[in-house]
């Protein structure tokens, strides 16, 4: 497993070891013990997602408040997508700032996305499978979110403004600056 540290601290990108025949390919996606000592701190997971989405998708930015905050493992198990972690730590250096990656089943690099971010993604491929694990439930009353053109962040979703397709929830959503007030 090759582990490389992202900008934001504590956010890292893992690509698993991979054993590849002419019968296809193993990897090994999660070993906690491994995760565990790769991370440097014990993250216990409790919840799995899966979505599946179109191109041209934003499923973002999302994050969990307070004590309901979440650590995310996330991963494609088809296609591409633009993977996108926003610093909410207003403690940390790099508070507002994002990390993105494509994430795709070609190259099965994974996201680890620690608690005190927002995260979303786009869509780059025709359709994509995302699959992340949580480390702690989702809590209806302590979600949060930032819109996902917010002018403060500013993200680059690698997609043409009229490829973009976004939830009703989500077009809603506040600004960077009010979203955490």
């Amino acid at each position: 497993m090759k582990v490389t540290k992202t900008k934001l601290e504590g956010c890292v990108v893992i690509e698993p070891t991979l054993f590849n025949d002419d019968r296809g390919y193993f990897f090994e996606s999660f070993n906690t013990e491994r995760f565990n000592i790769t991370i440097g701190n014990e993250v216990n997971f409790v919840q799995d997602n899966q979505s599946f989405s179109v191109r041209g998708v934003i499923r973002a930015l999302h994050f969990q408040k307070g004590d309901n905050a979440q650590a995310k493992l996330i991963r494609v198990l088809s296609g591409v997508i633009l993977d996108v972690a926003v610093d909410l730590r207003p403690s940390s250096k790099t508070y507002g700032e994002y990390f993105s990656i494509e994430l795709s089943s070609e190259n099965k690099k994974q996201l680890f996305v620690p608690r005190g971010f927002a995260h979303g993604f786009s869509v780059l491929s025709d359709t994509a499978e995302v699959f992340y694990k949580c480390d702690n439930y989702y809590n209806k009353e302590s979600e949060g979110g930032i819109i996902y053109n917010d002018s403060t962040v500013n993200v680059d979703w690698k997609l043409k403004a009229e490829e973009i397709k976004v939830s009703e929830k989500d077009l809603i959503l506040p600004t960077f600056k009010s979203a955490l007030v």
